[in-house]
């Protein structure tokens, strides 16, 4: 209902809409099982006050400068020694060419507002029909209530060029230093656009599917031809243990 709300005609009354739809959403969206940190390691790095132990070794020569100069240590020459884990970057792709009211809607920003949870500091979203648009890149700084308020915003229209959002989603991983980087599809799949769908999806690093539950037909022939995971979904409270699941 709330989504619906989200294009009414009273501005007031859309406003109020936007801002309690985004903030249940959100909430929504830090459900599910926790992500799994990974197997860190052992790297030197510039030193930072809680990046680690100091490396003596490798912080030796600064040290031993500034004591014959009787000047400070610069800091910006220290090596520290921590654990780091391996990062992970996402893309969301967002299939606006059906309808974009009610369920769908409101599946879409809990996709969005679950991507942004889970890695806040690497993500993008892509919002795509006939064409792609990018409602925050890989490497913009956008707060996560923005990202769903505006995901709220999108009405559906048009064609579905689905090789275009798939290179388009390469584009913006490639944006990324992460070792593992996901495009996580939000779409029946059905391209109407003609294009080389497969050579898109093979493009991207590791491709995930969240197709809707009960016409997922076209997304698991894709997930088949290409190797992607996927899982079905009916609506948005499904979003944050599929996405668990998957990832």
């Amino acid at each position: 209902m709330l989504a619906d709300l989200t294009g009414a005609t009273d501005e007031r009354l859309r406003a109020l809409a936007r801002r309690l739809a985004g903030r249940i959403v959100i909430d929504l969206a830090r459900q599910g099982r926790a992500v799994k940190a990974g197997i860190g390691r052992l790297t030197t790095a510039p030193y930072q006050p809680d990046g680690g132990d100091l490396d003596l070794d490798a912080s030796l020569e600064p040290v031993a400068r500034a004591r014959a100069t009787g000047t400070l240590v610069d800091v910006t020459e220290l090596r520290v020694r921590g654990w780091q884990r391996p990062g992970t970057a996402l893309c969301l792709l967002l299939d606006r060419s059906g309808s974009m009211t009610g369920r769908p809607l409101a599946t879409a920003a809990v996709a969005s507002a679950a991507i942004a949870s889970r890695n806040p500091d690497d993500y993008s979203v892509i919002a795509f029909a006939a064409d792609a648009i990018v409602a925050k890149s890989q490497d913009g700084v956008k707060s996560a209530e923005r990202v769903v308020t505006d995901v709220l915003t999108l009405r559906g229209f048009g064609t579905t060029d689905l090789a275009l959002a798939l290179r388009t989603a390469g584009e913006q991983l490639g944006r990324s230093r992460a070792a593992r980087r996901v495009a996580v599809l939000l779409s029946d799949c059905r391209a109407t656009v003609p294009g080389d769908v497969v050579g898109a999806a093979r493009g991207v690093d590791e491709l995930v599917i969240l197709a809707p539950a009960g016409d997922s037909e076209a997304a698991e022939e894709l997930a088949m031809a290409v190797g992607a995971r996927i899982a079905t979904v009916d609506g948005p409270a499904g979003i944050p243990e599929a996405l668990a699941k998957l990832l």
